[in-house]
């Protein structure tokens, strides 16, 4: 029904469905401070305890490091919570049944889930660098800001393809869980929150099959800090990490519209 009726629509009463729907995403998230609440606070107050206070020593390098390291853990909860469990709960509630039968396309549905966690990353991103500049003395040039700002809120891509494969996969009672178990050993494991070279060797050669380890040397990069490798490298191996998490999602969904 939703394909019929979409094929008679210009492009302008397209777009306006899709900004419409990730309008009611961003909505349906900032009323529920179950999910916004503990997005937006835990690596705000992980960055103040560990990166602004190992900074009062005099040296901004902790501050200035962990805000790389602790912006790309931040990005990840919208994307990987925001897929995984929301796509996946939604689906037991029966709203994508309904959304299969509303007169929208299909897609909107998963852009919006995307359109919502990137401002969201983008908001957690300006408060870590507020408190870093105001509280951790980090002084970066303007560009550098900018882009770091851009590579880290981007970065969700990635996140938002394996949570959407999570999120397909998974039944809604189990889909927190094992967010969670994706989301916090990925984030120690790949060095966000201790660097790497206090890992043991064998770790620190594990981390290198992980995307946040990927962005948070592109992060590090931007700031001259440790990076290991190239930025073509890192963004090679994010391109084709999204690109697989999508392949597979994409057979899940199809799967689940073909119910």
């Amino acid at each position: 029904m939703n394909a019929i009726i979409a094929s008679n629509w210009t492009w302008h009463d397209t777009l306006g469905v899709y900004l419409r729907e990730a309008g009611f995403q961003f909505l349906t998230i900032l009323r529920t401070p179950g999910f916004a609440l503990p997005t937006l606070l835990f690596p705000t107050v992980f960055y103040l305890f560990f990166g602004l206070l190992f900074g009062k020593s005099g040296d901004n390098q902790v501050a200035t490091f962990m805000l790389a390291t602790y912006g790309t853990f931040g990005i990840m909860a919208p994307a990987l919570f925001g897929f995984g469990v929301g796509v996946a709960m939604e689906r037991e509630r029966g709203i994508l049944a309904m959304k299969r039968v509303a007169p929208m396309p299909p897609m909107a549905y998963l852009f919006a889930k995307a359109a919502m966690a990137m401002p969201f990353a983008l908001v957690i991103v300006l408060i870590l660098f507020v408190l870093g500049a105001v509280f951790g003395g980090v002084r970066l040039p303007r560009g550098e800001w900018w882009l770091l700002a851009v590579t880290l809120v981007v970065g969700t891509l990635p996140f938002c393809a394996l949570g959407l494969l999570v999120g397909v996969r998974v039944n809604g009672q189990a889909s927190a869980a094992i967010v969670n178990l994706i989301y916090l050993p990925m984030s120690f494991l790949a060095g966000l929150w201790v660097p790497l070279q206090f890992l043991p060797h064998w770790l620190q050669a594990f981390a290198v099959t992980l995307p946040t380890y990927h962005l948070s040397q592109l992060a590090l990069g931007i700031i001259h800090a440790n990076a290991r490798s190239s930025a073509a490298t890192h963004i090679l191996y994010l391109a084709v990490f999204t690109a697989v998490c999508l392949a597979f999602a994409v057979r899940g969904w199809r799967r689940i519209q073909d119910r």
